[in-house]
């Protein structure tokens, strides 16, 4: 299994870049799983529920499964489980797209437009490989004035999919 991270501030465009590049991924024969880090409280169970009353009732997980998926739903009470811990609980996959956790030492796509205000995650992030953007990217005091760092234009899709696959890297073993 191979990981690579699409960070940026909320109103980036990261699930949207996601949603564009999965379909290439899986058209390349890819296998690939998706982690997704909110800073939201949300709950995928509805009350009244058998497995929202075992939860309510004080189990640490349940696990529900269907013929047609399965969902773990794990109750964090005290602290918020690594990404390594979310890594090993995945089934076999070729490639994990880690959305959010952009303080990870995971290499990574910054996804960036201007209208959000936001400010970059690069340079001050070295695990920071390219830009996804509208506009070009700060010029990184050391870096040479005419090395610019790597810029993608958000719709070239095919593009972005081609970094991703080629710069994603297996995850550092405990």
């Amino acid at each position: 299994m191979k990981i690579f991270g699409i960070a940026g501030f909320s109103g980036s465009g990261k699930t949207t870049l996601i949603e564009r590049v999965l379909p290439q991924l899986t058209a390349r024969g890819l296998r690939v799983a998706v982690i997704k880090h909110t800073h939201h409280d949300f709950d995928i169970d509805r009350p009244g529920k058998d497995s929202w009353r075992a939860r309510e009732a004080g189990a640490a997980a349940v696990l529900l499964s269907s013929d047609h998926r399965t969902a773990l739903l794990t109750e964090h009470r005290d602290t918020p489980p690594a990404l390594a811990d979310l890594l090993a609980q995945l089934p076999p996959c070729d490639l994990v797209l880690v959305e959010g956790y952009k303080r990870e030492p995971i290499p990574k796509l910054e996804v960036h437009r201007a209208a959000t205000g936001k400010p970059w995650l690069y340079p001050d992030d070295p695990h920071v490989l390219a830009v996804a953007s509208d506009i070009a990217p700060p010029q990184a005091l050391n870096a040479a004035p005419r090395q610019p760092f790597p810029r993608i234009d958000l719709d070239a899709i095919s593009l972005i999919t081609d970094f991703i696959q080629t710069h994603a890297l297996r995850p550092p073993t405990a």
